[in-house]
């Protein structure tokens, strides 16, 4: 029967000459395929032989293709597209799942632990959107979003909390090699401090310094705590920053707690998710979050 697989040409040959062709060079096709140039020339023979008719001109330096040839190579090429997609079509693909965060989540907590999240699930395919507006569970096709809040957060979201909002002050140890630390208000004022959207600073100063005249003080305001924090690291001041975000450079060196105490925040961090959403990627996600955020 007209069709059958009885009937097809030697796919070896056939794979020999559409690299053949595309090369223009049955060395080139060699090294593409990484068989010698005689085994490539002689699939490619043995292939007219079968179909009856020549494929190529053989040129003194390169391949031209005949009439033949050129009509067969369009045929062949959309046969093998054709498996290639079946095949990949075939293949599991990664879960794709959507986390909504604010940039600075992302970029201090989140984006530092990704590697070993893909590691440990090569299957799941993660989404990182990092905005500073809320994003949609259903419009923005949000799976799992991290809100800072406290809940209920609205009807039919489960919540979790992830971590509480602990905030202490810390600088770049650079910023520390010719001077101490500040212990008084009037020592303060030496010092740039970096303001976040949230101004913490008024009321870490009066817990930790008593009250005094905030107007005092010399600062540098960023719209956004990692903005802020970076700056720190490049030691232009001290920041008010969530213990959680800059636990990883206080280890590798990049920051030091300046002054000791701590404040707690108005809110803490949440994950947030529709309830009837539930799946095991979701799952994966949230107790892999939640290992992370246990670890001190």
């Amino acid at each position: 029967m007209n069709g059958s697989p009885s009937k097809l040409p030697s796919l070896n040959g056939l794979k020999a000459f559409e690299v053949a062709a595309r090369h223009r060079s049955f060395r080139l096709a060699a090294e593409e395929l990484r068989v010698t140039q005689g085994a490539v020339a002689q699939q490619v023979r043995g292939l007219e032989a079968e179909l009856g008719v020549k494929l190529f001109e053989r040129m003194p330096r390169t391949l031209a293709l005949t009439g033949e040839g050129r009509a067969y190579i369009a045929d062949i090429r959309r046969a093998f597209e054709i498996i290639a997609q079946a095949t990949g079509d075939l293949r599991p693909q990664p879960v794709r799942l959507t986390i909504s965060t604010t940039p600075t989540f992302a970029s201090k907590w989140l984006i530092p632990r990704l590697p070993d999240f893909t590691a440990r699930h090569p299957d799941l395919d993660l989404h990182i959107l990092a905005t500073e507006r809320m994003s949609g569970f259903q419009a923005d096709g949000v799976d799992l979003a991290v809100r800072y809040g406290r809940p209920p957060f609205g009807p039919g979201l489960a919540t979790e909390l992830l971590f509480e909002q602990e905030i202490i002050a810390v600088c770049s140890p650079a910023l520390l090699q010719d001077r101490k630390p500040p212990r008084t208000a009037e020592e303060l004022v030496d010092y740039a401090l970096l303001h976040d959207a949230h101004n913490s600073w008024p009321e870490f100063i009066d817990k930790h310094f008593g009250r005094a005249a905030h107007a005092s003080y010399k600062g540098i305001s960023f719209n956004q705590t990692s903005h802020a924090i970076e700056a720190a690291i490049a030691g232009q001041g001290i920041v008010l920053a969530n213990r959680d975000f800059v636990a990883r450079d206080m280890v590798e060196g990049r920051l030091t707690q300046v002054i000791q105490g701590s404040l707690s925040g108005p809110s803490d961090f949440y994950l947030v998710w529709p309830r009837y959403r539930r799946s095991a990627a979701l799952e994966t996600v949230i107790a892999w979050m939640r290992g992370e955020a246990s670890r001190k």
